[in-house]
């Protein structure tokens, strides 16, 4: 992530959801583990983790933190709530000439070694995040340090292994080995332009992957015996598997040598979490990689908390399909850790919160005059994430910090991920009807599919009338959700989710069109008879279809 005013505004893309009453906008209050998932969790512990580069920036210009309006120690809260891994970004060298101060955290080693003790202290693991910039660096922005600009390439690639191994070497003797270390910062368009730039017209990974092959070498170099680091390379735009498939191709054709891949993902800017899941799923199993989520974060409100203009306003909120507000985030934090905790084979690492403590206090904006001046940048000076804190303006904790320490709810569905039988027209745990019973073959699954390898499908070469339905007893009284990830051809005479049978009216949630991103629907209903049938109904012309995935019934918190 970077700012400057240009960065305030960044292309999106809209998620439609519809439905009846009871419908839960873009997946707003969705969350759910299945046993598989939920032994995945327990067995190798998620990732919750959170960005904390300029909360030292924010203390020393008076920001104070409280929970419920007791001032305490940030890092302490978050660690008691849950949140388990810091995220530090670390520049080369981040002053003038005469040594003014670029601002934006002024993360240099001795900040970054100094926070790193802090988290270390109340038991957080590290993700050292190396820019091999001196400034920010982000898909846009890959500007080499001062020190390196006049190097030839060779040169170029021999510093590259000496500053990180230097890092790393520096960091250990502190007493704060990171745990996992990222070598670039969203390098979707490589690194220490132009030498390691891929992209825009050129093909050749060769350059970058030697740059990123001795920055790697260098982590490792610096390592004693029986010591581990996990290297994330890490790209922005989540949500777009063929940027992820053109880039890791090129890195691991490179014999690029790396542990897990890292995502930038914002809803608002970086595609349906439908996207997400389809390409979580699919690189993790392409490449053999872990999948972490360093980059997320999403508004609590549409204020502007000090005035100069923010990155996430009613566009945003309506693309990212949450409601701006402290249930919104919660729910888009939950909906997102499940996501990553259905990854299939475990390989979903977990998630990190992007600049949770960065509060509105005077002067603790992106950058200061000199880091402007000294990267030819022309925008605002400003604090434009305010609203996507964990903490409103007066630094009193959000309860969305709860969601770091909490077990994921139970899904009552049995089989809901279409995954037990493989091809068939009877998905195990399910019933199937069709008002003529020759169109019973309408009713089968299939793969590919949002979660795992199959889903369940409608569809027929004729006219077809069909439902597939479960029946779950044993509930407990109380509010429940019902959601699934759907994709839909449009056109039927209906097609819809529904939910019948737990002591209301029946509820539906009509499917929306949409043919290729795959959209999260939802159904809150009260159950007061221990049990509810959910089923997917499709009254549909010749070759008119629905897919259905990742079906969900928890116990709303």
């Amino acid at each position: 992530m970077t700012f400057s005013n240009d960065a305030i505004r960044q292309p999106t893309r809209r998620t439609v959801v519809l439905g009846t009453a009871g419908l839960v906008a873009a997946g707003f209050g969705l969350g759910a583990i299945g046993p598989a998932e939920q032994a995945r969790a327990a067995g190798d512990e998620l990732i919750m983790g959170g960005d904390l580069g300029m909360l030292a920036e924010v203390e020393e210009r008076g920001g104070v933190f409280s929970d419920g309006g007791i001032v305490t120690d940030p890092v302490a809260l978050m660690a008691a709530s849950g949140m388990n891994l810091a995220r530090l970004r670390l520049w080369v060298d981040p002053y003038t000439a005469a040594g003014e101060a670029y601002g934006g955290g002024t993360n240099d080693l001795v900040a970054t070694i100094a926070m790193a003790r802090r988290a270390k202290a109340h038991g957080m693991r590290i993700l050292l995040d190396i820019h091999l910039s001196d400034w920010w660096a982000d898909p846009g922005t890959q500007t080499k340090p001062k020190a390196w600009r006049s190097l030839s390439y060779a040169d170029l690639v021999d510093t590259v292994h000496d500053y990180t191994e230097d890092v790393i070497g520096q960091m250990r003797s502190a007493g704060v080995l990171p745990d996992m270390v990222q070598m670039g910062n969203e390098t979707t368009a490589g690194i220490l332009w132009d030498d390691g730039k891929v992209g825009a017209g050129n093909p050749d990974f060769s350059q970058l992957a030697e740059l990123l092959r001795s920055g790697i070498d260098g982590v490792r170099g610096a390592l004693g015996p029986g010591e581990g680091v996990e290297v994330i390379l890490h790209l922005d735009h989540g949500g777009d598997n063929a940027l992820y498939r053109w880039w890791f191709d090129g890195i691991v054709a490179e014999n690029v040598d790396f542990d897990v891949i890292g995502l930038s993902y914002y809803p608002f800017w970086h595609g349906t979490m439908g996207e997400l899941a389809d390409n979580l799923n699919d690189i993790s199993g392409r490449y053999g990689k872990d999948v972490l989520i360093v980059e997320t974060a999403y508004a609590w409100t549409l204020e502007d908390g000090d005035g100069l203009g923010n990155s996430f306003y009613t566009a945003e909120e309506e693309d990212g399909g949450y409601p701006a507000t402290v249930a919104g985030q919660t729910a888009f934090l939950r909906d997102l850790r499940d996501i990553v905790l259905a990854v299939p084979d475990g390989r979903g690492r977990g998630l990190v919160w992007w600049e949770p403590t960065w509060l509105p206090v005077d002067g603790a904006h992106w950058g200061s005059e000199a880091g402007k001046a000294d990267n030819d940048d022309p925008g605002t000076l400003s604090n434009p994430w305010d609203n996507q804190t964990l903490f409103d303006w007066d630094g009193e904790a959000l309860s969305t910090l709860s969601v770091f320490g909490e077990l994921p709810r139970e899904n009552h569905v049995v089989n809901g991920g279409f995954e037990a039988d493989g091809y068939t027209n009877s998905p195990s745990g399910w019933g199937v009807w069709a008002e003529d019973p020759n169109d019973l073959d309408a009713i089968f699954t299939q793969d590919p599919a949002v979660v795992g390898s199959y889903k369940l499908t409608h569809w027929k070469a004729t006219a077809h009338t069909v439902s597939t339905f479960q029946i779950i007893e044993g509930l407990s009284h109380g509010t429940h959700q019902v959601s699934a990830w759907v994709l839909n051809s449009g056109g039927q005479e209906a097609a819809y989710m529904y939910v019948k049978g737990h002591g209301a009216p029946e509820a539906r949630a009509d499917l929306p069109v949409s043919s290729s991103s795959w959209i999260r629907v939802a159904l809150e209903v009260s159950v007061t008879t221990g049990q509810l049938e959910l089923g997917f109904y499709s009254e549909a012309a010749a070759d008119q279809w629905i897919n259905v995935d990742d079906v969900r019934v928890v116990e709303t918190y």
